[in-house]
């Protein structure tokens, strides 16, 4: 089976394809996503982007990722520029 690999907060992160991203975060132990405006913690909640918690900035984007399939050499930043 091939892996790809895509880089949150400057950490490598290996996911399968077809994988969203953050389902390869979760697999990988990373549950928090960094914090919001207010500095409270973002997380992968519901999975079928209804809550917009897991929102963090994909190539410089705002996206759900829950929703958003990984890619090889992505870069995955917390919204806020901090790590909770």
């Amino acid at each position: 089976m091939s892996r790809g690999t895509f880089f949150f907060m400057g950490r490598e992160i290996v996911f399968r394809p077809g994988e969203t991203i953050a389902a390869a975060l979760a697999a990988e132990g990373v549950m928090q996503l960094g914090a919001d405006g207010l500095g409270q913690p973002t997380r992968y909640f519901c999975g079928i982007g209804a809550c917009q918690g897991c929102v963090a900035r994909v190539d410089g984007i705002a996206r759900e990722t829950c929703l958003t399939p990984a890619r090889d050499g992505m870069q995955v930043e917390s919204m806020e520029g901090g790590y909770v």
